[in-house]
C-alpha cells in the first residue's frame, strides 16, 4: 500500500504522514528533507541556491547530512524551496523517492508532488492544507520551543513566498492530485487531523477492494 501525502509547509502533512506510517505499519519518507539537504549542501559549498548547476552538484550530499538539525530551520526550508524549482534537481532526486515508494509492502511519502509525480498510482492520496495564518502560528510556536529567535510576521512572509514558488514552478508544481482527499487542518487539533487522515485512507482501501 502506497500512501501519498502532499501539501504546503507547516500544513501538518509531516505529522500526519508519520502517524499514518505508524498506524498502518509502513516505512515513511519525508521527501522535503531531501530538498532541504540539497539546499543546505549548496550553502556548505558556498554556492548559490538559485543557480541550477550549483544546486545539482549539491544533490551529491552525504547521507549523514540528513541527520543535521539545521535542516529543520526556517532558513534551510527557504533554501529547499529555491533549489526545488530546478528541473535537474528534481530529476536527480526522483529515482531515490520512486524506489522508496515502490519497496515491497508499500510506504508513506510526504512532500509536494508525491500524488502527482512520484507515486501517481498511490492507493491513497491526501492533500493537507491550512491557511497561511494557521501555518505561521504553528511554525512560530515550534521555533520558540527550539529557542530560535524569529518573528511571526517574518514566518508568514516566508511561507507565502514559498507557496508562490512551489505552486507556480514549471516542473512538478505543488497541486492536489485530481483524486486526492483534501484535509484542511486550519482549525483541527492534531488528533482530529490524524483521525481524518486515517479515515480517508481506510475509505480509499475500501473502495479499492469493493
Amino acid at each position: 500500500m502506497i500512501i501519498a501525502v502532499d501539501g504546503p509547509t507547516a500544513s501538518g502533512k509531516g505529522t500526519i504522514a508519520r502517524a499514518l506510517a505508524a498506524h498502518f505499519g509502513l516505512p515513511h519518507l519525508d521527501t522535503g528533507l531531501l530538498y532541504r539537504a540539497v539546499g543546505r549542501q549548496v550553502m556548505l559549498n558556498g554556492g548559490d541556491p538559485d543557480d541550477a548547476e550549483a544546486a545539482l552538484a549539491a544533490c551529491a550530499f552525504p547521507d549523514s547530512l540528513l541527520d543535521d538539525p539545521e535542516l529543520r530551520s526556517e532558513a534551510t526550508g527557504g533554501l529547499a524551496s529555491r533549489v526545488s524549482i530546478h528541473p535537474p534537481v528534481r530529476s536527480a532526486l526522483y529515482e531515490r523517492q520512486r524506489a522508496f515508494a515502490l519497496q515491497q509492502g508499500g510506504a508513506v511519502l510526504d512532500g509536494r508532488d508525491i500524488g502527482t509525480v512520484i507515486a501517481p498510482e498511490a492507493d491513497a492520496k491526501l492533500f493537507i492544507d491550512a491557511s497561511v495564518e494557521a501555518r505561521a502560528q504553528r511554525r512560530f510556536l515550534e521555533m520558540q520551543d527550539q529557542g530560535r529567535e524569529v518573528s511571526l510576521e517574518a514566518i508568514a512572509t516566508d511561507l507565502a513566498a514559498r507557496d508562490e514558488r512551489d505552486r507556480n514552478r514549471a516542473d512538478s508544481p505543488l497541486v492536489a492530485a485530481n483524486d486526492a482527499v483534501l484535509i484542511d487542518t486550519s482549525s483541527l487539533r492534531r488528533e482530529e487531523a490524524i483521525a481524518a487522515a486515517i479515515a480517508a485512507v481506510d475509505a480509499a482501501m475500501d473502495r479499492a477492494h469493493a
